[in-house]
């Protein structure tokens, strides 16, 4: 059949902008993209760990930051996690409790890791930026006083004693100011900084208010550098949370600690904890999650999995302490009801 000329040019000019138009959307869309559907925020349908069922999306960053005592811990939580999830990253820092609720308050953090709970200034500084939070017991700690295992003179050590080491404007110096049967040898010490919420309790519970200390002292927010320190000198003195101790049973000493001057000597352990006879070092261990953050599925499955019977069994493997099986059902039930 033969086109008469006007169809045939016709024709040809609607050839010519079909052509036009595909080149035209070759050059607008740039190479190497790919259209991604959006997620929707909200809670987690989980695989009965805590883990999203559902893979697959853009990787989905989570961040942690906080007490250095409950590092290893969130540590090993965020690296178990990944395993299941790999399109999430999560980055788990220790700036300590102080520093990490400072992050928290401004929007800066997912999760904030604490060795104890909020206080009130760091309460109005969430609320003034508008951040809701949920607070969540994650583990149990038996802040450790520790020695070097050349220590053979002080297995046991009084609150009242270590008040005197540790007071503020402490004038000991040396081992046989304590006893005089012990060395007369300085005292190397080695603790917590300031920002630390173990440096806030232990002062606390042994000098006998927060954050009042002697000052003249080596003090740093990681804890395995006080654990060198400790091991490397035989008339050190130290404390920090249990799990740095019991990861290093050769290299330290703990100490035996007295409530009162004529009470039984008592080192840190699951059953002295349990039965309430370590005292008054024992203490909750918390996160503190950004209710806004908790709207997303992967920070929803990671809080989930940390309360899970598989996110537990690592606390145990960090050396902490589990928390009582009602305490945990209550800690599970608290974030079922966040979630709904």
């Amino acid at each position: 059949m033969k086109l008469s000329k006007r169809n045939s040019s016709t024709t040809l000019l609607s050839s010519v902008l079909t052509l036009s138009t595909l080149a035209l959307l070759v050059l607008t869309v740039p190479m190497g993209c790919k259209v991604e559907s959006e997620s929707k925020p909200g809670t987690t349908a989980t695989d009965g760990a805590g883990s999203p069922a559902a893979a697959g999306g853009p990787v989905e960053a989570i961040t942690v930051n906080g007490s250095s005592t409950v590092y290893p811990i969130s540590q090993a939580v965020a690296e178990a996690y990944k395993e299941r999830n790999p399109g999430i990253e999560i980055s788990v820092g220790l700036a300590g409790t102080g520093g990490g609720f400072e992050k928290f308050a401004l929007g800066d953090l997912d999760i904030c890791d604490a060795s104890r709970p909020i206080r009130d200034s760091e309460k109005e500084a969430c609320a003034k930026a508008g951040v809701e939070y949920l607070e969540l017991e994650v583990a149990i700690d038996a802040l450790t006083v520790v020695v070097n295992p050349a220590n053979d003179w002080a297995p046991c050590l009084s609150v009242s004693q270590l008040k005197k080491i540790w007071g503020p404007g402490s004038q000991v110096t040396k081992w046989n100011e304590i006893d005089p049967n012990w060395p007369d040898h300085k005292i190397e010490l080695f603790g917590a900084d300031t920002a630390s919420g173990t440096f806030d309790y232990f002062t606390e519970v042994i000098v006998g208010k927060a954050k009042q200390s002697r000052t003249d002292y080596t003090q740093n927010s990681n804890d395995n550098v006080l654990v060198q320190g400790v091991a490397d000198e035989k008339y050190s003195l130290g404390y920090f949370g249990y799990g740095y101790y019991a990861e290093n049973p050769d290299r330290l000493k703990a100490v035996a600690i007295k409530a009162t001057d004529d009470a039984e000597c008592v080192l840190p352990s699951a059953e002295t904890v349990d039965n309430n006879t370590y005292i008054p070092l024992s203490r909750p261990l918390y996160i503190y999650v950004n209710k806004k953050s908790l709207q997303r599925k992967a920070v929803a499955g990671y809080v989930q999995f940390y309360l899970s019977d598989a996110g537990q069994k690592l606390v145990t493997e960090r050396k902490f302490l589990l928390m009582k099986a009602l305490v945990l059902a209550d800690m599970q039930a608290k974030l079922a009801e966040a979630l709904k």
